[in-house]
């Protein structure tokens, strides 16, 4: 079993909260109300956290935001993922130019990590932000998995049997031919599902009663529920018309691994396959820029 540290969660705990809602600061009764924490427990944590300049206190109101620590550390985690740099002008480009939103995901082991949003790039990632943490295991995340070596997919098939209690053939199926498929294609497209409107409602929920253990149950809830519903559109039919909910392109640059992709969404009516295969199309144009900036074989104008 895993070790867990209670201490070190509430601390990541107060972090994420701030993360989510960046113009906002907290008060001490606030903070405890929505992370439900013991008041002279909420309160040390912060404290400790302020002294180490990880959090920051107004004079007047006392209310804490993200301190000076937290950018240091953040730059730091920016300077060996530099290919964010190259993504960023791709990504405001896209969404100048095409009527969507769009978002930059990770990836590490366990999860899927949102780490930018370019508009809105649904109303599932517009609900939490940045930072949204999705389990990293089928049919999440399937982007990262198909064009992945075969031990991660199959590793990420795996965690999702592990998730509905044991193997289940028809699900494997089902989840091989949509990774087939995104690889053939080039791009992952997900449709829109009663799994996605309940976690979008319970992120809203949990927005106003901060919780880690609730975030999660509610991310696993999500990925135990889509394995039940058509979330991968596997063929496309041109003048059929689908109701999207993403399009996810890999951003490839070493290794043959993805190391992060780029999200289309905000579809707010169905879009036709022709519409799917333009704007699939337009992202990979950018996805290939990255890779050839980053790798040195194109240079910025």
């Amino acid at each position: 079993m895993a070790l867990f540290s209670q201490p070190t969660a509430r601390a990541l705990a107060i972090i994420d909260l701030l993360m989510a809602n960046p113009t906002q600061a907290f008060g001490l009764t606030e903070m405890t109300r929505r992370l439900n924490l013991n008041k002279a427990t909420c309160h040390a944590i912060l404290t400790t956290m302020a002294n180490y300049g990880f959090l920051v206190q107004h004079p007047q109101t006392k209310a804490y935001r993200l301190g000076p620590s937290i950018i240091a550390a953040g730059n730091a985690a920016f300077a060996q993922f530099p290919v964010l740099e190259y993504a960023r002008p791709e990504l405001e480009a896209l969404q100048a130019e095409l009527p969507v939103g769009f978002a930059v995901t990770g990836r590490s082991k366990l999860h899927q990590v949102l780490l930018a949003l370019y508009g809105n790039a649904t109303p599932l990632l517009d609900s939490f932000q940045l930072g949204l943490r999705l389990p990293n295991t089928a049919p999440v995340a399937a982007c990262f998995a198909s064009f992945s070596p075969a031990r991660h997919l199959e590793a990420w098939l795996s965690r999702a049997h592990e998730a509905r209690g044991g193997y289940d053939e028809k699900l494997d199926q089902k989840l091989r031919v949509a990774a087939i498929g995104i690889r053939a294609r080039g791009y992952e497209v997900t449709l829109k599902t009663k799994a996605e409107e309940r976690l979008t409602a319970e992120l809203n929920r949990i927005h106003n009663a901060w919780s880690l253990d609730a975030l999660e149950a509610a991310a696993n809830q999500f990925q135990y529920d889509l394995c039940d519903e058509h979330y991968h559109l596997d063929r496309i039919d041109p003048k059929a018309r689908y109701d999207v909910s993403m399009i996810a392109v890999p951003v490839i640059i070493l290794k043959d691994v993805p190391v992060m992709c780029f999200v289309a969404g905000s579809m707010h009516q169905p879009i036709t396959g022709a519409q799917i295969e333009e704007i699939a199309a337009r992202m990979i144009q950018s996805a290939d820029r990255v890779k050839r900036l980053a790798s040195g074989r194109e240079t910025v104008a």
